[in-house]
């Protein structure tokens, strides 16, 4: 899914849009052909055909190339949209379903490109880690806000941690099981957690 599928989006952010998704698509054919560390940004700018500044520009680091992706604006989107009597587990399985319908078989190549390279190179996992701690700021922000509670609020911290911990662990099982669509494993896996006692609304 990339921006020029929403009529919001003018030309001039399409044309960036179609820029980035070219110097990613181009990094990660070259990682795959010659290896993370044997490739540099300078081959990837030039496959791209666009200077080394204009790459830095879209990815300020060589592991953004694998760690990055336009989908949090969606999510964000997609989130906030849900109906109100669904608990913070079943918004985000609703969530991930309706930004997944839009996703390409294409683009689900890539991220599976992408989660294998970032579990097979050493700073690439490290990268994520940090990545990670992140991503639990922008999810407990997210509940909190539908919850009415402080984002630093205890049981938000919680129910965000087991929500990065879904995504982890199907991130790490997807790894070990390489016919299965990323994706789909996490709507099994935030299945299962509406079931457990993080599934319901938090007190």
């Amino acid at each position: 899914m990339k921006a020029d599928d929403t009529p919001k989006a003018g030309l001039r952010e399409r044309k960036k849009q179609k820029t980035k998704a070219a110097i990613q698509h181009h990094a990660l054919r070259l990682f795959k052909e010659q290896g993370y560390q044997q490739t540099t940004t300078e081959q990837i700018a030039e496959a791209a055909e666009v200077s080394p500044s204009t790459l830095f520009r879209y990815f300020p680091t060589k592991e953004a190339l694998v760690l990055e992706d336009d989908f949090d604006p969606y999510l964000i989107e997609a989130f906030r949209s849900q109906p109100q009597e669904l608990t913070a587990v079943q918004a985000l399985r609703e969530t991930i379903r309706q930004v997944a319908s839009l996703v390409p078989e294409e683009e689900r190549l890539s991220i599976r490109e992408r989660m294998d390279l970032s579990m097979s190179v050493p700073e690439l996992k490290a990268a994520a880690l940090s990545h990670t701690v992140s991503m639990l700021d922008f999810i407990a922000r997210l509940i909190a806000e539908r919850e009415g509670k402080g984002a630093g609020e205890p049981y938000v911290l919680a129910s965000a941690g087991a929500l990065i911990g879904v995504i982890l662990s199907a991130h790490q099982y997807s790894a070990q099981h390489p016919g299965e669509d990323f994706l789909e494993v996490i709507d099994r896996l935030l299945g299962a957690m509406e079931e457990a006692p993080l599934g319901s609304r938090l007190r």
